[in-house]
């Protein structure tokens, strides 16, 4: 889904789209801001050390379950995430309609939705990680250092997660959200939108031509997109969610987001891509060039096509 701007989480993620990472402050919000008067005001007093004394809010955050507990001390070590909760709010769903979103902790029977976040974050890490000692290069597109805000939707099980200034919210409830691989492509999909808005909105212009055409030429015609739609998702008794009417080019991009990603794993774990995005038509092509050169520093372990050329951009 694009950026949405929660209102809870608007003021916060402002700070956070300029933060290299997150202050002791910032991280009082993200953790006890949806339950007032939870955190005693002497509690985890500050200090020489901001990551201890963030490390301590999340303690008392997750005090209920020492098994989330330790497992959102080290997902903030390894990551500069932390896992809080969304204060109670509306939601405008769009076509879904008003969502009442209430905060929820992923812990006890929600633990499982924690680890999905946190084996998902770590994944992208080690991604990274062998693609730079591939290519030599650096790939700097950001995974780390984001503020994660759980609820559970009442009555509807949407939306699955959501992004807004370096701030992801997630849904405890979300239909979606029932694995680890699952959630670690929704996840890629929603960061992507934070890295697109980081870079200008790139997408917004960049791939605009690239979008057109094809909506031009297909409309919302599965038979017809699909080939320009390789993997994406689709809506129940809709189309491709990248062209479902009231959805944009953005969705576009970070659903092509996640062909990078998958392709990108599918090399690294020694596996053949065995129809790779970009071999598709040239729309195809031209599209993926752009993404991975701005995003992931030209960096594609894919072989080339056969009888590949320079992709064309459309007209």
């Amino acid at each position: 889904m694009k950026a949405i701007i929660f209102p809870a989480a608007l003021i916060l993620g402002a700070r956070l789209a300029t933060a290299a990472s997150i202050d002791p402050a910032s991280a009082r919000e993200v953790l006890f801001d949806a339950t007032p008067g939870e955190l005693a005001a002497d509690a985890c007093p500050a200090g020489d050390d901001p990551a201890a004394e963030i490390e301590c809010l999340i303690r008392l955050r997750y005090s209920s379950d020492p098994q989330a507990q330790a497992m959102a001390v080290d997902f903030y070590r390894r990551t500069g995430c932390v896992p809080g909760l969304l204060p109670e709010e509306d939601f405008d769903g769009g076509y879904r309609g008003i969502i009442h979103l209430v905060p929820a902790l992923p812990a006890g029977k929600d633990r499982r939705h924690l680890k999905f976040v946190a084996e998902s974050l770590y994944s992208y890490q080690e991604l990274f990680a062998e693609l730079e000692k591939r290519s030599g290069k650096t790939l700097a597109y950001r995974t780390r250092d984001l503020a994660f805000f759980f609820f559970r939707s009442q009555k509807k099980r949407t939306p699955a997660a959501f992004a807004h200034g370096w701030s992801v919210g997630y849904n405890v409830n979300g239909s979606l959200n029932h694995s680890v691989d699952v959630v670690r492509e929704l996840l890629f999909h929603e960061i992507f939108h934070l890295n697109d808005h980081a870079h200008g909105d790139w997408s917004h212009t960049a791939l605009a031509a690239v979008y057109r055409s094809i909506q031009k030429k297909c409309g919302t015609r599965m038979t017809c997109l699909a080939p320009y739609a390789q993997g994406f998702v689709k809506v129940v008794g809709g189309t491709y969610y990248a062209f479902t009417p009231g959805n944009g080019v953005w969705e576009y991009a970070a659903e092509l987001s996640i062909q990078y990603l998958r392709e990108q794993r599918e090399i690294i774990a020694g596996r053949k891509v065995k129809k790779p995005f970009k071999c598709g038509p040239p729309e195809n092509a031209h599209a993926w060039k752009l993404l991975v050169d701005e995003f992931f520093s030209g960096v594609d372990l894919v072989p080339p096509c056969s009888g590949s050329e320079t992709p064309k951009p459309p007209r």
